[in-house]
């Protein structure tokens, strides 16, 4: 790279980290730790390709993103379908990593992985990692507590509903969007979330339709499904390297757009869901993937 465009490209990053500073300072009123920029990493594709393996982030009671048979160790869930598929494709074989959500964007960084499935691109995030074409499309959701029946946001959208979150997830942005006067109460773990729900401390939790729909079946004495009006939906991407040549991330791309096109990605949630129990049916008909 000549210098000039060199001093040019480091000129937009610092202006970008402000900008990041600023908004967070605007929000919370505190400063929001600078962001640390990882450097270029050689070709990904080089590096799979020459390796024989693909490295993926699996995360744990992740249902149906992921699941690990604690007993056998073995890995299943539609994101690991589509990891299988895409090492096929590359004709190597698939490494699966343990992880967490906030934990593989950092393993992304660090080069532990390859790929980290399941991520909503943000701007922030698109600071540090690149993001491919969407795999699938999400649609939030609430499970309310028994005799809760809201239909719309507008609903939710008072001082006196208590929303249970989950700390840092795209659940709490979408609920303090949609929702800003409402009481919302943000726990460490999505479990948390749920439980508070069960005893009646909250009125509902958000989750995306596939969590709802699997909390739902694993606790049918939970409360109700309901996809409140508007129906908010989110991009999720594969998460991959910033790298010198960016063919991986435009392989990718390539395989999520053939995918979606002809519906194997939406196969692949399904047959996912039906394995948790939970029948295709139950998927509400004005969603898509």
């Amino acid at each position: 790279m000549k210098r000039r465009n060199f001093v040019s490209a480091a000129t937009v990053l610092s202006a970008g980290a402000m900008t990041v500073a600023k908004d967070a300072i605007a929000q919370t009123g505190t400063p929001a730790a600078k962001p640390v920029f990882a450097s270029a990493q050689g070709s990904t594709m080089a590096r799979v390709m020459s390796s024989g393996t693909l490295r993926v982030a699996g995360l744990v009671g992740e249902e149906p993103y992921f699941r690990k048979d604690l007993a056998t160790g073995q890995w299943s869930g539609f994101c690991i379908d589509m990891a299988q598929d895409i090492a096929e494709n590359l004709g190597v074989k698939l490494e699966i990593l343990e992880s967490t959500w906030g934990n593989s964007v950092l393993d992304l960084q660090a080069n532990k992985i390859d790929i980290s499935f399941g991520l909503n691109p943000t701007p922030k995030r698109a600071l540090v990692i690149a993001f491919s074409a969407p795999l699938f499309h999400n649609t939030f959701s609430i499970v309310a507590r028994k005799g809760f029946t809201p239909s719309t946001w507008g609903e939710l959208n008072d001082p006196k509903m208590k929303i249970a979150v989950d700390l840092g997830s795209t659940h709490e942005l979408v609920a303090r969007r949609y929702a800003p006067r409402a009481n919302i109460i943000a726990f460490k773990t999505r479990d948390e979330a749920i439980l508070a729900t069960q005893s009646g401390r909250a009125d509902c939790f958000v989750a995306t339709i596939f969590l709802g729909l699997v909390a739902l079946k694993k606790n049918p004495q939970l409360g109700k499904f309901i996809m409140p009006r508007p129906y908010v939906q989110a991009q999720v991407c594969a998460a991959v390297q910033y790298d010198t040549d960016g063919r991986f991330r435009d392989f990718l791309d390539a395989w999520a757009v053939f995918n979606r096109s002809n519906g194997q990605s939406r196969q692949w949630i399904v047959d996912a869901l039906d394995k948790m129990g939970v029948a295709q049916s139950s998927i509400p008909p004005e969603v898509t993937f």
